[in-house]
Parts: C-alpha cells; sequence; structure tokens
C-alpha cells in the first residue's frame, strides 16, 4: 500500500529554497550530475550507501552536504532524508532495485523525481505505475533522463512541430567506442531478457535475430552497418508521441565492445572527467509521406547525462508545480530550447530538415 502522506513543507517558496539530492552521487554518472547542477547554481546534497566513496569522489566537500542512506531498511528515515530536498535524482543503478524505493519515498517526502536510468523496465514501470501518484500529489517524476531514453526523444519532439502525431520515429545511434562502467555492466545483468521493441503500437520482445541495415551517418561516423537496439528512447518517446513503429538502431563495434567482458572502463581524458568517445544520435520522423530529421553530437554518452538531467531538474523546478504526472524529457516544455540550452558547450545541433 502506498503512503501519500508528505513529510515535506507544502509551500513551493519552500521547496525552491531547498537543494537538489543527488542519490548516487558518487557513482561514475553522479559526478556528471552533481558538477551539472553546481554550475547551474544548484545548491546540491550528496547521498549514497556508503560514506567512503562520498568522501573520495567529492574530497572538499563538507560535511554537512554528505548524506548516507541505505535504500533496503527504514522506509521513514529515508523519506526524511528527501524531505531536506526539493528533487531527488536517483543515480543508483541497477535502478530496478533502487527506482521503486526511492520513488515511494518521494512521493511521501513530497519532492519531484528524476533518473537517469537507461532500463527499460524502470521507464516503463515509472510511466505506467507511478503518473497518477506523482500527479496527485503535485509532484513530477521524470525517468531516462539519460543519453539514453533523453536525447532521441528530446529531437524527435523538436522535429515533430505541428504534426499531430507520425507514422515511424527511427532513431539512430553512433558511438566510436563504448567502454562500459561497472553500473552498466550490473545493469545488464539486472536486466537481461527484459528488453522491448515498440512496434506496431505496442511493446513486444525483439526478434529471435535481430534486424540490420546500413545507415549513412553524417561525419566522422559515414556509413554504417547498424543493427537494432532496444533502447529506452523508444519508452519515452512512445510515452507521449502517438506513432505506431519507434525503432532504434546503433552501429555495431560498440555492441561488440560492451558484450566483451575484457573491455576497459572508460578513462578521463580532460579535466571534466570525460572520456574520449564521441556519438551521434539522428532522428527521421515520417509523417504523411514527409520526413523531418534532426541530430545531437558529441563526447561521452555517461558525461551528457550530467547537463540533461541538471536541464531536467532545472525545467522542473521553474515551473513551480506546473509539471506533474510521470513525463519525459521531451514533455519537459519546449523540446528544441532544452535541446539549445546544452549547446554548444555539450552538444553540436543540426536541426537541418
Amino acid at each position: 500500500m502506498i503512503d501519500n502522506t508528505s513529510t515535506a513543507p507544502s509551500s513551493s517558496s519552500s521547496a525552491a529554497s531547498r537543494p537538489v539530492l543527488v542519490y548516487g552521487a558518487a557513482g561514475h554518472t553522479g559526478r556528471f550530475v552533481v558538477q551539472a547542477l553546481r554550475d547551474l547554481g544548484h545548491a546540491v546534497l550528496l547521498a549514497g550507501r556508503d560514506l567512503g566513496k562520498l568522501q573520495a569522489a567529492f574530497p572538499d566537500a563538507p560535511a554537512d552536504q554528505l548524506r548516507v542512506q541505505g535504500l533496503d531498511g527504514d522506509a521513514a528515515a529515508l523519506a526524511a532524508l528527501l524531505a531536506e530536498s526539493a528533487l531527488v535524482v536517483n543515480c543508483a543503478g541497477p535502478f530496478a532495485d533502487s527506482a521503486p524505493q526511492l520513488l515511494q519515498a518521494a512521493v511521501q517526502a513530497g519532492v519531484h523525481y528524476v533518473d537517469v536510468s537507461a532500463e527499460q523496465p524502470t521507464a516503463r514501470e515509472v510511466f505506467g505505475q507511478w503518473g497518477e501518484r506523482f500527479a496527485t500529489a503535485g509532484l513530477c517524476a521524470a525517468p531516462a533522463v539519460a543519453f539514453y531514453g533523453a536525447l532521441g526523444d528530446l529531437l524527435a519532439t523538436s522535429v515533430l512541430g505541428d504534426w499531430p502525431d507520425a507514422d515511424a520515429i527511427e532513431v539512430h545511434i553512433a558511438l566510436d567506442s563504448w567502454h562500459p562502467t561497472e553500473g552498466t555492466r550490473k545493469t545488464g545483468v539486472r536486466n537481461a531478457g527484459r528488453h522491448v521493441v515498440y512496434a506496431n503500437g505496442q511493446f513486444q520482445a525483439p526478434p529471435a535475430v535481430a534486424p540490420r541495415k546500413t545507415w549513412a551517418f553524417a561525419a566522422p561516423f559515414g556509413e554504417q552497418a547498424v543493427v537494432g537496439f532496444s533502447s529506452a528512447d523508444a519508452v519515452t518517446i512512445a510515452h507521449h508521441i502517438r506513432v505506431p513503429d519507434v525503432p532504434a538502431w546503433m552501429n555495431e563495434t560498440p555492441l561488440t565492445e560492451l558484450r566483451a567482458a575484457d573491455t576497459p572502463a572508460p578513462v578521463a581524458v580532460d579535466a571534466s572527467g570525460r572520456s574520449a568517445q564521441r556519438f551521434l544520435v539522428e532522428v527521421v520522423v515520417r509523417w504523411g509521406g514527409e520526413e523531418r530529421r534532426a541530430s545531437a553530437s558529441g563526447q561521452d554518452i555517461y558525461a551528457i547525462t550530467g547537463p540533461l538531467a541538471a536541464q531536467a531538474v532545472e525545467r522542473i523546478l521553474a515551473a513551480d508545480g506546473g509539471l506533474t504526472g510521470a513525463m519525459s524529457a521531451g514533455q519537459l516544455g519546449d523540446a528544441r530550447s532544452f535541446l539549445q540550452a546544452l549547446a554548444p558547450r555539450y552538444l553540436q545541433l543540426d536541426f537541418g530538415g
């Protein structure tokens, strides 16, 4: 049974004065989220399950910014922790394990929720099972605000424009490499066998043999062999755009690296902690015989998740209660301006028709 009793102050002015809490802040992606939030001027509480990891990740952080709280124990204590904030960003994967506890605590505490999960099942559960609860509480829950889940959704929503719906939305992803984090590997194990594709207006199991084709990406990738890919973008796009098919494709080289047990973790090549990895996402929206395209490129799929999540936080808090229920990144106000807020520092954009 869900307890919707709020333990947080009820006034919007009180909420606006409280910091953002990042749970899983010491993780690889969590650190990018923290930095992006700080860059936007947000006070941040650094939370997780291990004090030593928090102190190692943020050696200069004052003790009063650190919060240690597990997810398996006292639900009231977790809600009380979240009630110190205006919004919680969940960076603790696997999200199939962390999201239910933090969603429950957020509703009870009366705070908004954002996560950076790339997990299709988690995003589907937030949209399908938590949206009404958050709407009733006057709160927003935004899952999959990450490279997988947000970028394709934002591009598709941007170019949909005045079209009421679409006949198909294709997401094409190119990476020049993929050195997975420990969290990515754990998530892959946790969600094995739970992937879906969106076709003929419904979610269904992927075909036994993944489809393949070639796709002419923009430079520097050029023509690539691509394979059907179960991406969180299919979940976020289908949540709010009426479209029967949302195929997603990725070039094969990074998937081979992801599956190899000996592929190393990402290594920082600049002061921000980004790896050298480059990405390109191209989206094609088709309707009535016409098509529109948009693309975004940048460096490091884990690093770009930080500013994506921070921009979502900025919009939810600025809406002052105007965004409620379960929403994808593409629903948090104007999608094109969302992307443009990240350019050119983080993204290179092309809305070239």
